[in-house]
């Protein structure tokens, strides 16, 4: 099942995508309750052991305007840095090559800021004067269900919702300038997501594809099976001493082939536009303004 947050008529509703693709049918939420996205659905789902029933009419997907499934994460994102053995790999004569021996001893986690979230297909602004160097970064991003603390790993799927798509976006020059990476991170409109929520049962997270396009070149494109600390893993290093709740999202990381690694560096500009997809949850794509 896909789970949409959008918007018709100026109005914020929540609901399922078709199999198809082509049309969105609503769930039964107020409009208080509505204008969290998905995070009300997820709680709906976990107080009440069962999934909310669309109803209502059926519009078409091309007559709305998809929001992240969740406008506002309830809390920062987690999110796991070089957790892909090729990006580790191409990072490791960078800046970053002090720490790339023991990048597989334990996930590199860090955090982005509620707001810096956006729409799958919203504009991300550029902080001219702030950074001269914004880098793109797919991701696969876990969303909780079930919360808990201290997740054993062979319980882990058994607290995830669902899986998304995040773009970590990231003013590179700000990242190092700092060295904790939150700053250069969470800048607004950095991290679009979209564009809908797939539910756990639909998605296998250890067999899936991840891609991006800068203008139409290829520039990422991996198998999730290449990630060094893989989904159990990261919600239980994620749970370690620290709760997690329903609507956490944990974005798993990037593969190779970021601006970053490229020689000679290439940084996004304004006017690039940067697709990227997920196999099995679809596409985001937002122009860098």
């Amino acid at each position: 099942m896909r789970i949409a947050t959008y918007r018709l008529h100026g109005q914020r509703q929540v609901g399922v995508v078709s199999a198809d693709g082509r049309r969105i049918t609503p769930l039964p939420l107020t409009p208080e309750q509505a204008e969290r996205g998905a995070q009300a659905v997820i709680e709906h789902a976990v107080a009440h052991g069962r999934p909310l029933e669309p109803r209502g009419e059926a519009v078409a997907l091309t007559d709305v305007v998809l929001d992240a499934p969740l406008p506002r994460p309830i809390r920062n994102l987690w999110c796991a840095g070089r957790n892909y053995h090729a990006h580790a790999k191409e990072l490791s004569g960078s800046v970053f090559k002090d720490s790339a021996a023991k990048v597989d001893e334990w996930p590199i986690v860090f955090s982005k800021v509620p707001e810096s979230v956006v729409g799958p297909h919203a504009e991300v602004h550029m902080p001219v004067g702030v950074s001269e160097q914004i880098d793109y970064e797919v991701e696969l991003a876990i969303v909780i269900g079930v919360g808990g603390r201290n997740i054993a790993r062979a319980d882990a799927l058994k607290h995830v919702y669902g899986y998304t798509i995040v773009n970590d976006v990231t003013a590179r020059d700000v990242q190092l300038r700092h060295q904790q990476w939150d700053l250069g991170k969470s800048f607004d409109t950095f991290c679009p997501m979209g564009p809908w929520i797939v539910t756990a049962d639909a998605l296998d997270p250890a067999k899936s594809r991840v891609r991006t396009w800068v203008n139409g070149e290829p520039r990422q494109d991996a198998q999730t099976a290449d990630m060094i600390f893989d989904v159990p893993t990261l919600v239980e290093t994620c749970s370690r001493g620290i709760t997690l709740y329903p609507g956490d999202v944990i974005a798993t990381g990037t593969p190779a082939g970021v601006g970053m690694g490229m020689k000679p560096q290439r940084w996004l500009k304004a006017g690039d536009v940067v697709r990227m997809e997920v196999d099995g949850i679809g596409v985001i794509e937002n122009r860098f303004v």
